[in-house]
């Protein structure tokens, strides 16, 4: 093979796998952008199941009513409608939402504490809840020397745990004082009930 004829032939090599390499990137894109959200198969998978919830959050300043929640008062000023929509789900038994409430602040190696107290309430003439939250204030913490003084944002939550039923048939409504954030997520049942037997049975 004289030497045209190589070069030729490293040409057409090249060019073929150019092609092939922008054909893979093409179908890799593709796949990714062609995958929908995880649906919540399994316990605990917070970053898959977060994403079938849907949240909207009002100020007294633009709060909007929305139709699904117009029964519920508006927030008061200094508060903050938080409203989460659960889509319908096969089996709704089978899950709960989990609700954090708290602020990202800076801390050190004592991590901090929030104080807060979760309060569940009545729609009047309705039978609607929702749940409230009036004041977040600073909640005892260790007093460790911090020596390397660094110090990281991060969530710090009130202590009130809140893991509440599945059902999409009504948005979650939830007032929190301005500065404040709302967390969710998802947890899935990961096996059937079993029953407790004494040893003779």
């Amino acid at each position: 093979m004289n030497s045209s004829t190589l070069n030729a032939a490293k040409k057409a090599l090249t060019i073929t796998f150019s092609a092939g390499s922008i054909l893979a990137v093409s179908l890799l894109s593709f796949n990714a952008s062609a995958t929908s959200p995880a649906h919540p198969t399994d316990l605990n998978q917070s970053s898959h199941n977060q994403n079938i919830i849907t949240s909207q959050a009002f100020s007294s300043a633009d709060y909007q009513v929305q139709d699904a929640t117009k029964m519920f008062p508006a927030p008061e000023a200094g508060m903050v409608q938080h409203i989460l929509t659960l889509p319908k789900l096969d089996d709704e038994s089978n899950y709960m939402v989990e609700i954090q409430i708290g602020q990202t602040k800076m801390v050190d190696c004592n991590g901090g504490s929030l104080s807060g107290e979760l309060q569940q309430h009545s729609v009047q003439g309705w039978g609607y809840n929702y749940y409230q939250v009036d004041s977040i204030t600073q909640g005892p913490t260790t007093m460790m020397a911090c020596f390397k003084k660094a110090e990281k944002k991060a969530f710090v939550p009130i202590r009130a745990d809140l893991k509440i039923k599945y059902d999409s048939r009504l948005d979650k409504v939830f007032y929190l004082p301005e500065g404040s954030e709302l967390r969710y997520r998802v947890w899935a049942v990961e096996s059937p009930f079993n029953t407790s037997k004494l040893l003779s049975e």
